[in-house]
């Protein structure tokens, strides 16, 4: 409110803001004005409005009223807040006075939601494109913190006396970041509920005015914040909903500039969320939209498409700005299989859910389907050849590119788009990106640490000795892994480290363990490959 309120003013409109750390005076003149029409745009929250609803808004020349972050009053929405709520009671006091409600992340469910809360009748809605073409949207998988710090530093030197945000799960992790950034010479500051308002102010001020960076903050910093030239927005931690990443990452690239984001995600982050989700008051759709979301950081399709499909807008065509899009999977012509789960949920009048349909295509014999006559249509069966966690992978594709929406308020049921119905037709052709297991995409499972990797055969130079084969053998696989997760190669293993293994040439997973810069992680990760990459060059058996 303070940002907003500061900048009408230098353009010369008369607005005022009024809030609860405000002295008496100050509120009691602010009323003063608004009274007397001398302010032209008056910010108040909600818990604040419940206490002038009866009082001064009456005494107003109203003309219009606006609810910004309008996805907070639908349950549906990923940051519901019990006070907007409560803003039904603007058109029961204001009947006559024309309502609009603003937001940058609310899906079909959302929207609809915010109309029936609202009581808006004769209502019209306007949507304008998701799309951010600007940002490019990068992933990474499976970083231990060593190696995101490592790797944040590396980001932030490329983009060097840019703006940016880091946003963090936890409040202590805002300062141990901010403390690791500041030895490397980065002027960073740290933000989070937590700390003393003069503190949280001043950090508010240094980012904004360029006094430092980097400000590496919970989600509590960032509404409302005005700053058009954000280069770069990391997030530290994987979210717990597309609705959220979208907001935060918004946040970059304001002025149309390229501007970059990054997100880490690894095992850690969905063991925290999904106790945080199954606490919740809403532990089913929170549940589902952290589905959503762990589904965006493992995909092989274009994740711009992902995110625009997720809020009801199609999109044909890759971005090609993306990680997914710059180092794109292999893919092939899946229009048939999308056409056989499409005609499977036309069959079942859109009832099914996505359990039910792999249950039908599959030719399951499970009670429920017989119960409800499912294998008697024509589609039962039809794509046997499949296994369930094949079609779950390929459903979960066809939801991303937008030819299938999940309808949250009916349990979670499938409906054909307008796009999907494109596909079934035989219009356009559907391309899906071939499946491959966990361990092949380089995914963790639940219970497994290590992961597994198609490398290209190994060629040493030609050498004298097999220390020199050995460490160039080592360069080869420690690059090809580096390009399979889309990092930098000292951030699989330093050079000291591959020196250590040529030198002590482990054979077996736990000399491995031994060698400098190893930790369980990567010996668990990264062991068994080396290790039988080491045997090979040694020409030693298989383990």
């Amino acid at each position: 409110m303070k940002d907003q309120v500061g900048a009408l003013i230098a353009n010369g409109i008369p607005a005022a803001a009024l809030n609860s750390m405000m002295p008496d005076e100050e509120r009691q003149r602010i009323r003063q004005h608004c009274m007397q029409g001398k302010i032209k745009l008056l910010y108040i929250s909600p818990e604040r409005l419940m206490n002038e609803l009866h009082w001064l808004l009456p005494r107003m020349d109203i003309s219009l009223i606006a609810i910004d972050e309008a996805h907070c009053i639908s349950h549906w929405g990923h940051d519901f807040r019990p006070e907007y709520a409560q803003l039904s009671v603007l058109k029961d006091n204001f009947p006559t006075i024309p309502i609009v409600a603003l937001t940058a992340t609310a899906d079909k469910v959302t929207r609809d939601d915010i109309v029936r809360q609202l009581k808006l009748k004769d209502r019209q809605t306007f949507i304008s494109s998701f799309d951010r073409p600007n940002l490019s949207l990068n992933v990474r998988r499976g970083f231990t913190k060593k190696e995101k710090i490592a790797a944040i530093v590396h980001f932030i030197q490329a983009h060097k006396n840019k703006s940016g945000i880091i946003y963090c799960m936890k409040r202590s992790d805002t300062e141990m970041l901010a403390e690791e950034l500041a030895t490397f010479r980065i002027k960073t500051t740290a933000y989070h509920a937590g700390l003393l308002p003069q503190r949280r102010e001043k950090a508010q001020d240094d980012f904004i005015n360029d006094r430092v960076d980097v400000v590496c903050a919970t989600v509590a910093f960032g509404m409302g914040i005005d700053k058009s030239n954000i280069r770069w927005v990391i997030h530290y931690n994987m979210p717990s909903s597309i609705e959220n990443y979208y907001q935060e990452i918004g946040r970059a690239g304001r002025d149309g500039m390229k501007s970059d984001t990054l997100l880490f995600h690894s095992l850690g982050d969905m063991i925290i969320l999904r106790r945080f989700a199954q606490e919740s008051g809403q532990n089913e759709i929170n549940m589902e939209k952290l589905k959503r979301m762990k589904k965006y950081c493992e995909t092989d399709i274009c994740r711009r498409r992902i995110l625009l499909s997720y809020f009801g807008e199609e999109a044909t065509e890759d971005c090609g700005n993306c990680d997914v899009c710059k180092n794109p999977p292999q893919r092939f012509d899946g229009s048939i299989l999308v056409q056989k789960a499409l005609s499977a949920i036309y069959r079942t009048e859109q009832k099914a859910n996505i359990k039910t349909l792999i249950y039908i295509l599959t030719g399951s014999d499970r009670e429920e389907i017989i119960e409800k006559e499912y294998d008697r249509l024509k589609t039962y069966g039809a794509g046997k050849d499949l296994s369930y966690k094949e079609w779950k992978e390929y459903i979960y594709q066809m939801i991303q590119l937008g030819y299938i929406e999940i309808d949250y308020t009916t349990n979670h049921k499938l409906r054909v788009t307008p796009l999907g119905q494109q596909v079934l037709f035989g219009e356009i052709r559907a391309e899906l990106a071939t499946y491959r297991s966990s361990e092949e995409k380089g995914i963790y499972t639940k219970g497994r640490g290590k992961q597994g990797f198609r490398y290209r055969p190994i060629r040493p130079k030609v050498s004298t000795t097999v220390e020199e084969t050995l460490l160039d053998s080592l360069h080869q696989l420690r690059k090809q892994i580096a390009e399979k997760e889309q990092t930098l190669a000292y951030i699989i293993f330093s050079d000291d480290s591959l020196s250590d293994m040529v030198d002590k040439k482990p054979i077996t997973i736990e000399e491995f363990g031994e060698i400098r810069g190893v930790g369980q992680i990567k010996q668990a990760k990264y062991g068994r490959i080396f290790v039988a990459l080491i045997r090979f060059v040694l020409r030693l058996p298989k383990e």
